[in-house]
């Protein structure tokens, strides 16, 4: 199995300096568990930030030179072609940088592969892989892909292994002629905004249980009462005028 992780020119969120993003770090490492060809790709004017790969375990890291500045896609794709990688692996966006998060997304448009995003764990199979995504509240969606694959990953995904600075020194850097493009960038493709249904503020029929699950789930709800700090009192009070206004308990009874 041949795979290669895509490295970026990131930035410490705090001190402004070169440093591999922690996302790209993980990538490394699910790389080495799946014991494959791995190899590391960078397309910049430099390897400050990427070279720190091979302290986290990465033996071989490909720099292609490029300006600053500089489209990095037409070049890995190319440098990506010619390899022929069962696997991509990459982070979600650089860190510091322009951060669009699209190159992942053209390359696999460009090598002509499909692409799972959040990744957090990975299984090869007979035919392909087997991903789980990461998905809200902790869960996790199962998605089978035979053929080469494009993932981006999750932060969730296994932790980085430990930095060495040792590995850093053992590991090979071999710099490649890099061939710029000057071919005018695609515009964005533009398309009429699509109307789509609006939620409802209550939602009405059904049990109690169901108009309490409706109202709690609903984002765009009205009426709401914002409380800062409130007496337990107070705060059992508005909890109750609420369940009272959406029906979840009956309403309060006047005396004659």
């Amino acid at each position: 199995m041949r795979i290669a992780v895509l490295l970026s020119a990131s930035l410490h969120p705090v001190s402004g300096q070169p440093a591999l993003s922690r996302v790209e770090a993980q990538a490394v490492t699910l790389g080495l568990e799946l014991r494959g060809e791995l190899f590391g790709f960078h397309a910049g004017p430099n390897l400050d930030a990427a070279r720190a790969a091979l302290g986290h375990g990465l033996q071989r890291l490909v720099h292609l030179p490029l300006p600053e500045g500089a489209d990095p896609v037409p070049v890995l794709g190319a440098e990506l072609a010619r390899f022929q990688p069962d696997l991509v692996l990459a982070g979600p966006r650089s860190v510091g940088g322009d951060e669009t998060g699209l190159v992942p997304y053209r390359l696999a448009e460009a090598l002509d592969m499909p692409i799972l995003a959040d990744a957090v764990d990975l299984r090869p199979t007979s035919d392909g892989f087997e991903v789980a995504s990461a998905l809200p509240k902790g869960e996790r969606l199962m998605t089978r892909q035979s053929g080469p694959l494009v993932l981006t990953l999750h932060p969730a995904a296994p932790a980085a292994r430990a930095y060495a600075f040792a590995q850093e020194r053992r590991g090979r850097i071999e710099t490649r002629d890099a061939v710029t493009t000057t071919a005018t960038e695609e515009r964005p493709v533009e398309r009429l905004m699509r109307l789509r249904a609006k939620v409802k503020a209550v939602a009405a029929g059904g049990s109690a249980a169901d108009r309490l699950r409706a109202a709690t789930e609903t984002t765009s709800a009205k009426g709401g009462q914002k409380l800062v700090d409130p007496d337990p009192e107070m705060a059992a009070r508005a909890i109750l005028d609420h369940l009272r206004a959406i029906g979840a308990v009956p309403a309060k009874r006047t005396r004659a």
